[in-house]
This record gives C-alpha cells, structure tokens and sequence, in this order.
C-alpha cells in the first residue's frame, strides 16, 4: 500500500515534445496504486498515442469530448467528479493560457474547470515563452485560483538551447503529488514534526572527524513517509548523500552541539520530533587548529559527553521519539533508555541483523510505548517501516 493506492489521477497531456515523459509518469502513478485516466489533447496526441497510455493504465484515453466510447461523452465532468487529483503534465503555453481563462473547448479544460480536486500543472516550453509577461501572468492566475506549479526546470531544450523551460522529470512529478495529496487529506495535515537525520561529525583536526556509520537513509524515509501523510516536515540533518525529500524544510549540521542549537530552535510550536539521527555520545575535548602529523608514537584523544539533545527538550506538549541502535540486549536498552530520557515512544533496532540497520534500504524493528509495551515490526523497507512508527505516533496525536 502506498499514499496513491485506490486514489483516481487524472492526467492530462497537452502537445509538448517533452509529452513523452508523461508515459513514465503514467506508470510509475499505475505501479504506485493509482487509478489513472489519461486526457490527451489534439497537440499531445502528435507525439505520443492513446494505444500507449491504454497499455500502461488499462484505461480508456479520453480525447475527444463526443467519443461515444467514452464515459466521458455521457458525462462531461465524470472524470472531475470523481478525481482525487488532476495534474497537466506537461503543460504548453496554450493549455496554461487557456486554463487560466476558463476556456474549455476541450476534455482537459472542461474537467479542470469543473472539479474541486487538487491540480497541478507542469509547465513546458522555450526559455523566452516561459518568461514572457503573458505566461507569467496566466501562471499567477493559476496560483491565485489554488493550482500548484511544478517547475520548470534548467535544462536543454527541443530548440537545441539550453536554458528555462525544460519539464520536470517524472519523478519529481510523482514527489509533487504525493506532496499535495498528503497536504490535502493525509492524516498528519497541520501537524509540525521535526525529524533528525544521519550520523554527526565531531571534529579532531580540521581533516579528520569521530563519526559513525549512520546512513541517513531511515530519518529521511520517516520524513518522506510524514511529507506524504501531510506533516510540516522540518528535517535537521548531519551529512548524508540523500537529496532530502520536496516539501521538507531541511537543517543542515555537521557536530551534536549544532544538531542540538537546531532542535532547540525549531522545537517551537512542533507537535513531535523524531530523534532518528545517530548523534555522538562523544566529541573530543578539544579540537587541534591544525592537522595533526603522524607520529610514531601511540596516541591517544580526550573524550566529553556530548549534550543529550531528547533529555534537554523541557516542552511537554512535545511527543518525543527516540531511537535505540542496539547490538545486543536490544529491548532490555531501549526500555531503559524511554525512561532516563522521558520519551514517548523509543524504536529499537539490531544493527547486526543481517538486511538491516547502517545503509540497508531496509530495517526490523520494535517499537516500545511508555508502558514498555513492545510492537515488532519485520523486515520491510524503511518507507515501509517509518509508515508504522508514524502510525504509533498518531495514536499519541488523536
């Protein structure tokens, strides 16, 4: 199950020579669960065909307002009715011009001017098209009426040039909808939640670091998973190679005294904070100016506690969620840590089971409320298992 399955998309395509890229969207919605209808305009159905969009969807295409094959001839605004969201991917000049005006001398006007499901447009075209004052207008109009606008991008474009104007790639796309899905009817709209990500860095010299081997890749599932469930995604993150995901706000830190400033900061009017980043117990004393040479004597480093950033949270309206990284007595530790730290809930993980933990794209874990009451989740992807940790935490929300 994902945040699309059983959900009704429409998707419109209008005649861009990027319209091509609208088959992969077509697909990845389908494999996400989606239902998706296909309005093909006159100018879309130039580059790519109905037969193509019919294969992938197991849909009827619409593409003509009187086709007697289609629902849609019997009822005009069927699609509108009954559509959970609409996006025009990829939106031409025209098709924008037309939309913000109301004209609906096709399918995909009559049904965005009719429906009340959230729209998204995704404009298309040459650099000065785009930029003209005509484009920008009707895009500000589209803003005003509530659509959303995806891109465009920088990028080569169907003239040769290089420049504005390029349509955004279909997995941006999919990201956007499920961004103002989430927005629309997730069960996490209006909820503030702060998410810690990655392992911190905590300086020895200024080449050489003490840090762990946290991947980041389960703060940002969580975040993505909340993002999509319609949260205020504030993500603080130590370094990682993960793009962060859209519609997050994303905080960027390297030591635990940064990660712990950021936290207190934005802690302000948050309903929770996930502590899923694997913060140092410790940093060294002091940190050299300059890079320490080689020698061959031994050597030793000085060692302080770092600050405990969830035991320094005071605000009790602030549901706290803590992590147990653990590779041997795992729920013994994790029941003791949700009580020296005052946490409502504590998800505890065996970094040595085989698939999971550090850099895996998959975890097992158990989930531990106040009461020491212990949930397992099996091994399944980190999307998968931040979906039932985010689940516990709405039951402390509700």
């Amino acid at each position: 199950m994902t945040i699309l399955s059983d959900l009704n998309i429409v998707l419109g395509v209008t005649g861009s020579i990027s319209a091509y890229k609208s088959l992969t969207l077509a697909s990845r919605l389908t494999q996400s669960g989606a239902n998706v209808n296909i309005i093909l305009t006159d100018g879309g159905s130039e580059f790519v065909t109905p037969l193509s969009f019919r294969a992938i969807t197991q849909n009827h295409v619409v593409t003509d307002s009187f086709d007697p094959h289609s629902e849609y001839s019997v009822n005009h605004v069927y699609l509108a009715k009954h559509a959970d969201l609409v996006i025009v991917y990829p939106a031409t000049a025209n098709s924008i011009a037309k939309l913000a005006l109301g004209i609906c001398d096709n399918p995909l006007g009559t049904t965005i001017l009719s429906t009340t499901a959230p729209t998204i447009v995704a404009p298309a075209m040459e650099t000065n098209m785009y930029l003209n004052e005509s484009t920008q207008s009707n895009l500000t109009n589209l803003k005003y009426k509530g659509i959303s606008i995806l891109g465009p991008e920088e990028g080569s474009l169907a003239s040769g040039a290089s420049g504005l104007g390029r349509l955004s790639e279909p997995e941006d796309a999919l990201e956007k909808i499920k961004l103002v899905i989430g927005q629309s009817r997730g069960d996490f709209k209006g909820k503030k939640i702060i998410i810690t990500a990655g392992g911190t860095q905590e300086p020895v010299d200024p080449v050489r670091i003490l840090t762990n081997l946290s991947s980041g890749k389960m703060g940002y599932a969580l975040a993505e998973a909340a993002r999509d469930r319609g949260a205020e995604v504030t993500l603080i993150s130590a370094p990682v190679s993960i793009d962060p995901p859209m519609g997050t706000s994303l905080l960027e830190v390297k030591t635990a005294d940064d990660m712990l400033a950021s936290v207190q900061q934005a802690i302000k009017g948050a309903d929770a904070i996930i502590m899923a980043a694997a913060v140092a117990d410790y940093k060294p004393t002091t940190s050299a100016s300059t890079k320490i040479k080689k020698s061959p004597d031994s050597m030793s480093i000085e060692l302080s506690p770092t600050n405990d950033i969830l035991k320094s949270i005071e605000n009790e309206d602030v549901i706290k969620v803590g992590f147990a990284a653990e590779t041997d007595n795992l729920i013994d530790n994790a029941k003791n840590k949700i009580k020296s730290k005052n946490l409502n809930l504590i998800v505890a993980n065996d970094v040595t089971l085989p698939g999971s933990g550090f850099g895996s794209d998959q975890n097992q874990v158990s989930i531990i409320d106040k009461n020491l009451n212990v949930q397992t989740i099996e091994l399944a992807s980190k999307y998968d298992v931040s979906n039932k940790i985010l689940d516990s935490l709405h039951q402390l929300l509700i």
